[in-house]
């Protein structure tokens, strides 16, 4: 017996060292593991192991051990508690992180220790599932958002000469989409233990990651040799001699405005799925499907479009970013006007998949432009105030879909006539704005 437990340790960690090496060596391709942009990836997917482990804690307490009806108030409480002050505080970080570019290790280190505080604290109070388990959450989303902020400006600074920035972040998003659907099977199976063990996971998943933050490389703090981003819409109009004009949120660009309304949209769509159809088939399952498994079905879909629109993103990156996501906000509507007409069991599951692609790839696409037309002064409150759009949208969209009656082809007619209209819209504004089909980049002022 201890021979064969010996031989099968042996075996199981020779597995997980080569596993190791294989994800060291795809996360270290391409000039990253040069760069540095190896490491942030690694970070970026222990980020999103806990935040899902997080999820799944609040997930059981709030949605899933209450009847339908009081789980409808208890995630409208949870929406209106844990997202609106966000948008409060969001104009506070963008600027307070602008002026500390030499502190940004420590700001994603912060961020990690601080959720690592609030989910030891949160395993103690999830069980009952009361109103102080709101605050808490808020902090963890407050200090997550911190996070997703920082890191989307620290990207064009480990940027590899081999990657553009489009397939960089889709690299990025790919590894923590991994780490995310890793992480649900881990936090269901230490659900079973108890509903504070995903949370005490969580905490020490968020220890290991204020560590690692440390070990980012030093570029991610030194403004030595940095670029700065043009404009887009000031490329046009300047001479030679012309002076550079100063940073200003409120000069971002055509092409930025253009996306943000985009994804505004798609984040409204995702918001409104989520919470619609969560209702929806815990209520009234489609195909005589159990609850359980029309609701797996769908997160499956959805969590399979996000990864096809990162790795697509990898694939699109000679393409106009501003068509990309326009193209991204086509698909979404297609999709949901034709799951309206003919809701099913195939319809549902294929605009929860497309939904997940288009919100994937246009928020690359999205990324891409912050970074490659917003002065790198600005960058950091533009990463902000957008991701407070988007969580808004997405909170606006959620709402919607708590409110409207629980019938399939009403709520998704409503959902295509509110993405369509905006459609319309971005076709109309990329006419004006044109494509620009070479890879995006931050060019040099």
């Amino acid at each position: 017996m201890v021979r064969t437990a010996s031989a099968a340790g042996s075996r199981t960690g020779k597995v997980v060292h080569g596993t190791g090496r294989r994800i060291r060596r795809a996360t270290s391709a391409e000039g990253a593991g040069e760069s540095g942009l190896a490491k942030l990836i690694e970070l970026h997917a222990l980020n999103s192991f806990g935040d899902m482990l997080i999820t799944v804690a609040l997930a059981s307490t709030i949605f899933f051990s209450v009847p339908t009806g009081e789980a409808r108030g208890r995630v409208a409480l949870y929406l209106l508690i844990t997202m609106a002050p966000f948008a409060l505080l969001a104009p506070v970080i963008g600027p307070l992180l602008d002026r500390l570019p030499h502190g940004r290790r420590a700001a994603m280190a912060m961020s990690m220790l601080a959720r690592a505080v609030l989910a030891w604290t949160m395993a103690g109070t999830v069980a009952g599932g009361g109103l102080a388990l709101y605050p808490e959450a808020l902090g963890v989303l407050v200090a997550s958002k911190a996070y997703g902020v920082v890191r989307s400006v620290v990207v064009p600074r480990l940027l590899p000469s081999r990657l553009s920035l489009v397939k960089a972040n889709s690299r990025v998003t790919l590894a923590g989409l991994l780490a995310t659907m890793v992480a649900a099977g881990v936090g269901g199976l230490l659900h079973l233990i108890g509903p504070g063990w995903p949370l005490r996971g969580a905490f020490l998943v968020f220890v290991v990651g204020t560590l690692m933050a440390f070990h980012l490389p030093h570029e991610v703090d030194s403004a030595k040799g940095e670029q700065r981003a043009v404009l887009h819409a000031e490329v046009h109009g300047e001479g030679a001699g012309a002076a550079a004009p100063k940073a200003s949120l409120r000069t971002v660009g055509p092409s930025v405005i253009l996306a943000l309304r985009a994804m505004s949209a798609l984040r409204w769509l995702v918001g409104f799925l989520v919470m619609f159809l969560a209702f929806l088939l815990r209520d009234d399952p489609i195909g005589g499907l159990q609850p359980t498994l029309a609701l797996g079905l769908v997160a499956l879909a959805a969590g399979t479009g996000n990864a096809l629109g990162s790795v697509l993103g990898s694939w699109l990156r000679t393409r106009g970013s501003e068509a990309t996501v326009t193209a991204m906000l086509l698909l979404a509507t297609c999709a949901t006007a034709a799951a309206a007409l003919w809701y099913g069991v195939v319809t549902v599951v294929v605009v929860a998949a497309a939904s997940g692609v288009a919100a994937s790839l246009g928020k690359l696409a999205l990324d891409a432009l912050i970074q490659r037309d917003v002065p790198e002064s600005v960058r950091t409150s533009a990463f902000a105030r957008s991701e407070t759009l988007l969580q808004l949208s997405w909170v606006a969209g959620g709402a919607v879909g708590i409110l409207l009656p629980l019938d399939g082809a009403l709520g998704l007619s409503v959902a295509a006539a509110v993405v369509g209209v905006v459609l319309l819209w971005t076709v109309r504004a990329l006419f004006k704005v044109g494509v620009r089909r070479r890879a995006a980049a931050p060019r040099v002022a």
